[in-house]
């Protein structure tokens, strides 16, 4: 049974960066589609990236467009989240997950494994 950590989470400023990861185990993850998603406080989880198991093709929602890069290295069974020019808005828990049959990398139903979450606090 598989299983994803994230970390990297924490408090910083506007305008800085961190870089999230998520840590797979359980199972090969080597040929899943992964995403990462966030949950703002009062707010629904929403899409923030995906990538194809072969990292061909990278996917971003709206919102982080431009400042923020998703990546995996599938040898470490790991996937990345590079988040840079931080704004307040940013303020969630970002989850990461998986599946082996995700059509549709913004619905959240094609994902077959999520992690427990870290939180990201972007103060202004």
């Amino acid at each position: 049974q598989g299983q994803l950590v994230e970390s990297g989470g924490g408090l910083v400023q506007a305008g800085a960066s961190l870089r999230l990861s998520c840590a797979a185990s359980g199972r090969s993850f080597s040929r899943d589609d992964m995403g990462w998603f966030r949950q703002a406080p009062g707010k629904e989880r929403e899409f923030v990236a995906a990538i194809t198991w072969s990292s061909s093709t990278t996917i971003y929602g709206d919102p982080v467009k431009g400042r923020f890069t998703i990546s995996r290295d599938n040898a470490k069974n790991t996937m990345y989240l590079q988040m840079n020019s931080l704004k307040p808005e940013d303020t969630a828990v970002y989850y990461c997950a998986s599946g082996p049959a995700v059509v549709a990398v913004a619905r959240q139903s094609d994902y077959v494994y999520w992690g427990q979450g870290t939180q990201v606090t972007v103060s202004s």
